[in-house]
Parts: structure tokens; C-alpha cells; sequence
């Protein structure tokens, strides 16, 4: 288990998508989130108090979280120093980077010494079984993309809470590591080996005979080059009755490809479903999802009603709209989910 309160790394970033991690913990998990850490050339803030490593740990803070990400995954020379003077001064450390902790003998050392602990979130766990596509009982609904962040994660958490406060049951599966830390648990998918995805998503979503929903974080993009495997394998281990597509609108061109443009609506959603399909069958959209942060209320508005109208389908900002109309199409399209009498928000 990793140890709350957290102290948020920013570091030198200045690039929004690259602290979502961070970001996502604020968030989701606020009474967990005591400050951030930055450095001076940090454009960006996450809104909490800004605290160095002692000041923290006074504070209360017991874990510094690395949320940042960049191309790679790879731990910077400041990165490593900063994680060895968190430690010092008293704080466990947390990464979802695909550079390990473990993997950089100082950080290993500095851990040893003063005796923290250090987690890599992206490490999955052994014996993860090959998918084998056999029919399994449940209700599994799977967040898809035009690009790689998106929104997935935030549909699918938002998802949970609306779901959950009309009485269903419903539980988030996450499948990367903002998500894993999130929710204390998943599997991060990025980082399974590719012919065991599949059975990775299997095993996080096991048959249930609740007539409940496993909500399943999705991944990438079928349209991304460099991350269309996992979400390949994501459709296929998922099962998903039903979709949902998440897009940003604002979004010029695939992330870090300026070469590649963003695919349409139409067409992303028609080839997740043609690949869903060999798995689940039957499978069926439910909703869009956009990502309208950047767009005044209005023309966000706008852009979902013009967005449903075009597909057919429900469209919200998750976040800022609610998901009451995806919902509400999910109980059309597979009759009234159950009702619980306890609500776990």
C-alpha cells in the first residue's frame, strides 16, 4: 500500500498533459493531496499549496508521487536528485514512470538508508494468464479514444460516480498508472508484455453475476501508431457490451505526432466496434465523451449537442456536464441496472 497524504511532483514541467497523473490524484483523491512541489521554471500548478520536501513532511505528507510523464517514461539526472532529497527528508516515493525507482542505485540507496519505500506503480504483477476470448458473465463498458489522453480515465471515473449515485453497481478498472493510484489497484497495461494483454484485462474483470457494470479504463488509440497494440488488446480482453468514445476537440494532430491528424468521430467509433467485435459481438456504443476544458460553456455546449445530433449518440464533458445522459442510455439499451442499497462514492 502507498502511504498517504501525497506531496504531488510537477518539477520542471510545463507541459499540461505531461502532469496528468498529478493532476488526476488532485482531483479524484483531494483529502489525499497536501501541496505540490515544483521548481521555480514550473508554469503549471495543480492549485495546492506549494511546499518543499521538509516543509511537507511537516505537513503531514508521507509519499512524494512522481505524476509527471514524458516520452519514454525516463527519470531525469533532477528528477533522481529530487527523489533522493524527498527521501532524506523523510518521504516514500512513488512512480509510474517507466523508468523504475528500483532500476537507479542512488534512489535505491538513498531508500535504504533512511529506510522509505519506494513504488514502482507500473510493475504488473506475475503470473498474468494469455487471454483466451471465452464468454464471461458481467456488464463491461470500455472507454475508447481518438488519441491517447483524451479523457478516457475521466470518463470512466466519472462514469463510476454517476452510476454509483443512482444506486448501481458499478467499479472502475484501471489499467494505468494514474488510474492504479487512483484507485489502489489495476493493472498497468503499458508495461504487460503485448501477448498478455488481453488475459491482464481478463483477470482485472473477472465474470460477476451481480448484473452489476466493471467500468474499464481504456488506453491509447486504434489510430495511434505507437500505441495501437494495447488498445488492440484492450477491445479483445474487455468484452465490452458497450463503448465509450472520448475525444478532444481541440486536439490538432495525434499526441507527438504532428505528422498524423486526428481521425474522425465517426470513423474511430466504427473501427472500435469492428474490433470489439471478435470478443463481444454484440457490442453497442452508448455515448461520446469530450474533453471541453479549454472552451467557454457555451460553445462546449454546442459542440455536444451538434456532436449527438451527427452520431446518434449521447454526448457530455464527463467532467464539467455529467454523465447523466450516457447513463440514461445505458439503462435504455440494457434495461435497468440494479440498484444497491449502499453507496460507496
Amino acid at each position: 500500500m502507498i502511504a498517504s497524504p501525497y506531496l504531488l511532483y510537477l518539477g520542471h514541467s510545463n507541459d499540461e498533459v505531461g502532469i496528468k497523473t498529478s493532476r488526476g490524484l488532485a482531483v479524484f483523491r483531494p483529502d489525499d493531496c497536501v501541496g505540490e512541489f515544483r521548481h521555480d521554471d514550473c508554469g503549471l500548478t495543480l492549485d495546492l499549496p506549494r511546499m518543499g520536501f521538509a516543509e511537507a513532511v511537516a505537513a503531514g505528507a508521507r509519499t512524494l508521487v512522481l505524476g509527471i510523464a514524458n516520452a519514454g517514461g525516463r527519470m531525469s539526472a533532477d528528477l533522481v536528485g529530487d527523489a533522493i532529497a524527498a527521501i532524506e527528508a523523510g518521504l516514500d516515493v512513488a512512480s509510474g514512470l517507466h523508468h523504475r525507482l528500483r532500476e537507479e542505485p542512488a534512489i535505491v540507496a538513498a531508500a535504504a538508508r533512511h529506510g522509505r519505500k519506494l513504488h514502482d506503480v507500473r510493475d504488473p504483477r506475475p503470473g498474468i494468464p494469455v487471454g483466451n476470448g471465452k464468454r464471461r458473465a458481467g456488464k463491461r463498458l470500455l472507454t475508447v479514444g481518438t488519441d491517447c489522453s483524451v479523457g478516457k480515465m475521466y470518463a470512466t471515473l466519472c462514469l463510476e460516480r454517476g452510476m454509483r449515485a443512482r444506486g448501481m453497481a458499478a467499479d472502475f478498472r484501471a489499467t494505468g498508472q494514474t488510474g492504479i493510484l487512483i484507485a489502489g489497484s489495476g493493472v498497468p497495461l503499458d508495461a504487460v508484455i503485448a501477448d498478455f494483454i488481453s488475459g491482464a484485462i481478463e483477470d482485472i474483470s473477472p465474470a460477476r453475476t451481480d448484473d452489476g457494470w466493471d467500468l474499464i479504463e481504456g488506453q491509447g488509440s486504434l489510430f495511434h501508431p505507437s500505441f495501437a497494440g494495447v488498445s488492440t488488446g484492450l477491445l479483445h480482453g474487455a468484452q465490452p457490451a458497450a463503448l465509450v468514445l472520448c475525444h478532444d476537440p481541440m486536439r490538432a494532430h495525434m499526441r507527438g505526432l504532428p505528422h498524423y491528424p486526428v481521425p474522425g468521430l465517426r470513423e474511430t467509433l466504427e473501427a472500435n466496434l469492428a474490433v470489439a467485435r471478435l470478443t463481444s459481438p454484440e457490442v453497442r456504443a452508448v455515448g461520446v465523451a469530450l474533453n471541453t476544458s479549454k472552451l467557454a460553456r457555451a460553445e462546449a455546449e454546442r459542440l455536444c449537442a451538434e456532436t449527438a445530433d451527427a452520431l446518434g449518440l449521447p454526448c457530455t464533458d464527463p467532467f464539467a456536464m455529467g454523465v447523466d445522459s450516457i447513463i440514461d442510455r445505458i439503462d435504455q439499451c440494457f434495461e435497468a441496472s440494479p440498484r444497491v442499497a449502499t453507496l460507496s462514492l
